[in-house]
């Protein structure tokens, strides 16, 4: 029996896909409550928002990088509509947050970023993800290494106050996600 067990779960762990996320969100559904370490490090908690502001939650690859810079900038640029639309904008990623603080100073983000350095936040939205890395890039002229966990996929979320997942795009064209974003709100 012990012998039966071994071979199923080799087995198990040989069809494993790096880019798999256990659980799939979709709209309607609830939206998970959950506690990650943000920008400067601290404790971030989703229900410090939830219950009495609409909550963006943005999932992009990798900071400082060509179309994730894109989408943060959007969402910066968009600060003051998506304030007058009640709503908190965090983006996530498997960046460490010291390689956050590097982004969100490099963009001049005003927005909270969110480490997700082991995929449990991408697998609390079933967001599939893969392997991380490391980048190097400039920040006020000095060499700096971005180090990240895990690689997520592209994808956009929008909870609404009462805690429900009102908006859930895969097909995020960075450019334009906090445009879609802002027309979601607006119906709200």
């Amino acid at each position: 029996m012990k012998r039966a067990l071994a071979y199923f779960t080799l087995i198990g762990l040989s069809s494993f896909s790096p880019m798999f996320a256990a659980k799939v969100l979709n709209v309607g559904d609830k939206a998970p409550v959950f506690t990650t370490l943000d920008d400067k490090g601290k404790q971030w908690k989703s229900g410090d928002i939830v219950g009495s502001k609409h909550l963006v939650v943005y999932f992009y690859p990798a900071a400082m990088t060509g179309g994730c810079t894109k989408q943060a900038c959007a969402f910066r640029d968009d600060k003051s509509k998506l304030t007058k639309l009640d709503a908190v904008v965090v983006g996530v990623s498997g960046d460490n947050p010291e390689g956050l603080a590097h982004f969100k100073k490099a963009e001049n983000l005003n927005f909270t970023l969110l480490s997700d350095e082991k995929g449990d936040l991408a697998q609390k939205f079933g967001v599939p993800f893969g392997k991380g890395g490391v980048i190097e890039r400039k920040v006020d002229e000095k060499k700096v290494s971005l180090s990240r966990g895990v690689t997520s996929k592209r994808w956009t979320f929008v909870i609404s106050k009462d805690g429900k997942v009102v908006y859930k795009n895969d097909k995020v064209n960075a450019a334009k996600d906090s445009e879609a974003v802002c027309s979601v709100l607006a119906k709200l």
